[in-house]
């Protein structure tokens, strides 16, 4: 029953009422205990009483404002503190004025007041958790905003995943032009056999994330870690209702509580990087190359070269290099078209690309002329992918309808340092000047370019 709208106001009333009423029942409470009358009700007695029960009352007054009221005066400045955090935070991003150690009420008794000190310090602990979490959630995502290049995305991205969930081992797999790639891992034994895991497949086909426990001592085939892990987490990637990828984590002991939804709140933020990176590196892909034939155009081809020279001057390999052009090309497009002269440069193009090494770079230099860049080829070497280019176009045919059409290519080449170079411009100079050398020898050969 309210009587203020102060509780302490009201048990005051209350326990100097009941104090009074104590003092006014008393005396004849005495009697009935067998105390005469002319002693027990007297005016003096009563009063006397009367200041009794007012004095308990105060002194339980008193005990309470010293007991109890520190402990709520603790509470109250607790959730003040917690209030003052809060509205700093929110413009700041600093929640470090309220951790545990800072906010926490002591819990030193068995009882509501005590109850009330635990459920605010679980109140701290869960701000805190749910801080730590923002944090994360909130970093991770600045990574994966701050990067567009494909691979050091999913490198940051995989120790962001490993971090967040303490797990030992982790590989993040995609759908790159129709087939399932790995694009990076960590701690996995065997990469290769990874996209063809019973797990991962499972995981492609599905919107929900799949997490296998392995009870201790449990031996498991197929060298998926290089440990024996208890937990393996597979993490569909998902975008507009369809996987496009996964991500297997790794632990060596179960994951936490938290771990799991955190998990997949990365997940879907790096979905949506992954998108934005692979949409890039196509548009990069597009932007590098030559429309017609599918080589580098000549910027980044240039590019390529300049990395390639500035490589080799620092580790002393040598790089080969070598142009060609096709023989009278203008003359097949006056003869037959520049539709045919069109497919003439893409045959000669996928002829030569055939004969590269994988990391070879091919360039369209001009109308009919390509340069190639040959990493760690000697003379010799590019003196013989000269001849396999050349002999091979000889022998290519380019049916039109019902005639045949051929081709020969004259090729210059050379290799630094062994053709002395101040740079990358230089060295293509110095085949270029080949390649004329081999025109005005006849044309259909291979000449060598000396600095």
């Amino acid at each position: 029953m309210r009587l203020t709208r102060r509780v302490f106001d009201d048990l005051a009333i209350w326990m100097i009422g009941i104090g009074l009423i104590i003092g006014i029942l008393f005396p004849p409470m005495l009697v009935l205990f067998g105390v005469p009358r002319e002693i027990a009700i007297t005016p003096f007695f009563f009063v006397v009483c009367l200041v009794a029960g007012t004095t308990v009352g105060g002194i339980n007054i008193l005990l309470v404002r010293l007991v109890v009221m520190p402990r709520l005066d603790a509470l109250v400045d607790g959730m003040r503190l917690v209030q003052s955090v809060l509205e700093e935070a929110a413009f700041t991003g600093d929640w470090s004025a309220c951790d545990p150690e800072r906010c926490e009420l002591p819990v030193d008794s068995d009882d509501v007041i005590g109850e009330s000190a635990a459920a605010f310090n679980h109140l701290i602990a869960a701000l805190k958790f749910s801080h730590d979490i923002e944090d994360s959630v909130s970093d991770f995502s600045k990574a994966m905003t701050s990067q567009l290049e494909l691979k050091p995305l999913c490198d940051g991205a995989l120790r962001g995943f490993l971090t967040a969930t303490n797990a030992s081992a982790g590989a993040i797999l995609a759908d790159v032009g129709g087939e399932l790639s790995v694009l990076s891992s960590l701690g996995i034994a065997d990469t290769a056999r990874l996209p063809e895991n019973d797990h991962v497949l499972l995981a492609l086909h599905s919107t929900e994330p799949i997490y296998v426990e392995l009870p201790e001592g449990l031996s498991i085939q197929g060298g998926l870690v290089e440990f024996q892990p208890r937990e393996v987490a597979f993490l569909p990637l998902v975008v507009r209702a369809a996987t496009v990828g996964v991500i297997v984590l790794a632990g060596p002991t179960a994951f936490e509580k938290k771990s799991r939804p955190l998990s997949q709140i990365f997940a879907r933020t790096f979905v949506m990087a992954l998108a934005n990176a692979m949409t890039h590196e196509d548009l990069q892909r597009v932007a590098a190359l030559d429309a017609l034939t599918g080589c580098y155009n000549r910027r980044f081809g240039s590019l390529r070269l300049s990395e390639e020279f500035s490589r080799t001057e620092r580790s002393g390999v040598p790089l080969g290099i070598l142009m060609f052009d096709i023989d009278h090309f203008k003359q097949v497009n006056d003869t037959y078209g520049h539709l045919v002269g069109d497919r003439v440069l893409a045959s000669v193009s996928a002829t030569a690309k055939r004969l590269l090494r994988e990391g070879d770079v091919m360039m369209r230099y001009g109308g009919e002329e390509f340069l190639v860049v040959l990493p760690s080829a000697t003379v010799a070497a590019a003196r013989e992918v000269s001849e396999r280019i050349r002999l091979a176009v000889e022998e290519l045919v380019v049916q039109d309808r019902d005639q045949a059409v051929k081709c020969t290519v004259s090729v210059g080449y050379t290799s630094y340092p062994e053709a002395q170079s101040e740079d990358e411009t230089g060295l293509v100079k110095i085949v270029d000047e080949a390649l004329y050398r081999a025109k005005d020898s006849g044309r259909n050969c291979s000449v060598e370019g000396r600095g």
